[in-house]
């Protein structure tokens, strides 16, 4: 377990906490080898097992954490790193000033569908990179969005096993153990983008309940209740809501209003910052020709000239 002022893997010191996910600890960290603020959290490992599948399920925890390295998109958390660190392993990525969306919503409530739609624009596009690049969520939700204090929203956990998804989210095909596809990360977003504008989940709490009919989605209805469809063949493609979610916000960026969290700083509080030295004057040569120097050139050249032309009108005058 982390510690505050702990060294994992014998270069990330973590600092402080800034969050509490259903994983455990989110950590601001510092990485002493490349200089710069991370985030930090111990992977979720499942108690109770004996030690042999306690051994497997860390490394398949590194391993995780090192595929989704793969995932490079703005809207995505980049991971950095991950290792073992004695019997836990550890996951390190970019640190965003931000809120969990779940938060957000509780404290700000819903959002407008232009917001929610400019919203599944940024989620369906990274989740179609992580599927690029060969990983499922399989866990999205309010929970593991981040919206940024500079108006950004990032996902969190793509491809990362943890203590187990809240079923409000998931797809219908999931919950009666069909192995997820990219079919069920569409469904979670649509399950998410209705939890931002009608304020509950589509099929409860439980995610078994009767599809509840939205009432605030207004021009968001239709690109919702595909994505909630029960069959997942009868689901739209990601990329295909993104064009749908398009439409809708008409290239407006109605995002939601940042939450203004102060940034943490960047820099050690142990290292003491200086000053920049002042900027050394410049010694300047002064040019060769100044107005005064050419002045004076001229008049020397006339001199030697009407001296030269004089000269002449002598020579002729006593010789010729």
């Amino acid at each position: 377990m982390g510690t505050e002022g702990a060294v994992v893997g014998g270069r990330y010191r973590l600092d402080q906490p800034i969050g509490r996910g259903r994983a455990g600890i989110v950590w601001q960290a510092y990485d002493t080898l490349l200089h710069r603020t991370v985030a930090a959290k111990r992977m979720y490992v499942q108690p109770g097992l004996d030690p042999a599948r306690t051994e497997h399920m860390i490394n398949a925890a590194v391993q995780e954490g090192r595929g989704a390295t793969r995932v490079l998109h703005n809207s995505a958390i980049t991971v950095y790193d991950a290792l073992r660190d004695g019997a836990d392993p550890w996951l390190f990525m970019e640190y965003v000033p931000s809120r969990r969306m779940s938060d957000f919503l509780t404290e700000h409530g819903l959002l407008t569908p232009e917001q929610a739609a400019f919203l599944g624009i940024q989620l369906a596009s990274a989740l179609s990179a992580a599927h690029r690049a060969g990983l499922l969520h399989r866990a999205l939700e309010p929970g593991n969005i981040l919206l940024a204090d500079d108006g950004g929203v990032k996902v969190t956990d793509i491809g990362i096993t943890g203590p187990g998804p809240n079923p409000a989210f998931r797809a219908p095909e999931i919950l009666r153990g069909t192995p997820p596809d990219h079919a069920a990360d569409a469904f979670s977003l649509g399950a998410t983008l209705y939890q931002a504008v009608e304020g509950v989940p589509p099929y409860g709490e439980d995610g078994t309940s009767p599809l509840r009919q939205p009432q605030r989605a207004g021009q968001l209805t239709g690109a919702l209740m595909k994505l909630l469809r029960e069959d997942p063949m009868s689901r739209p493609t990601l990329m295909d809501s993104v064009t749908a979610f398009q439409a809708i916000t008409q290239g407006r960026q109605t995002a939601f209003i940042p939450p203004t969290a102060p940034a943490m700083p960047t820099v050690p509080l142990a290292w003491s910052v200086q000053p920049p030295p002042p900027p050394q004057a410049v010694a300047t040569r002064a040019p060769l020709l100044t107005p005064a120097r050419t002045r004076k050139l001229i008049l020397t050249v006339l001199a030697l000239l009407c001296a030269a032309a004089i000269g002449i009108g002598i020579t002729q005058v006593l010789f010729l």
